[in-house]
């Protein structure tokens, strides 16, 4: 019989290692954000109708990716080592689902930001009340991918041919890449 005691519970983060890991996996997956949009972009040109909102987009998420350029600093944190990866797979994300059509990519969008907005919520709860500046940092990049949620939404993200599916493979892919971003 197995008991508690034969089972290996792995002890908590330090609180160092915590923050190591938050702005870890956050710095990646701001870096794939602006990749994803890249892609898009690449794709639609400056004259498709959604280009404009696309560019609104990833100028935010330029914002987000340079304010963990400066946290890795901040905090002396180890950024991921596959960042190589997270380079071609994010424009290839990107770059495929607009090849898909404009749903394709805004049901990218949608389900990305899905999984990040409540990324984000668990990380903002995790933290302790003095690091109320990363919290409020969290805070106002989660809100800027619940905006990049709805317009993907209000831009026909749901009506994509096999929306269940793209968004489903989607989503589990980016739940896989936090949890890779989060350990190297």
């Amino acid at each position: 019989m197995n008991s508690l005691k034969d089972k290996h519970i792995p002890d908590p983060l330090t609180k160092t290692e915590q923050l190591d890991r938050i702005i870890r996996v956050d710095h990646a997956g701001e870096y794939g954000a602006v990749r994803i949009y890249e892609g898009q972009l690449a794709v639609f040109g400056d004259n498709h109708p959604l280009s404009d909102t696309v560019k609104h987009m990833k100028e935010q998420e330029d914002v987000h990716l340079e304010r963990f350029n400066k946290l890795i600093h901040e905090y002396n944190a180890r950024p991921t080592i596959i960042t190589p990866l997270w380079h071609v797979a994010g424009f290839a994300l990107g770059a495929g689902t607009a090849l898909l059509g404009t749903k394709a990519a805004m049901a990218c969008t949608e389900a990305v930001e899905e999984v990040i907005d409540q990324h984000y919520a668990e990380q903002i709860e995790s933290l302790e009340e003095d690091e109320g500046a990363l919290a409020e940092t969290l805070e106002k990049f989660r809100l800027e991918e619940v905006e990049h949620k709805q317009i993907a939404i209000d831009n026909g993200a749901q009506e994509a041919p096999a929306h269940g599916l793209l968004y489903g493979a989607i989503k589990l892919g980016v739940k896989a890449v936090i949890k890779v971003a989060e350990r190297i």
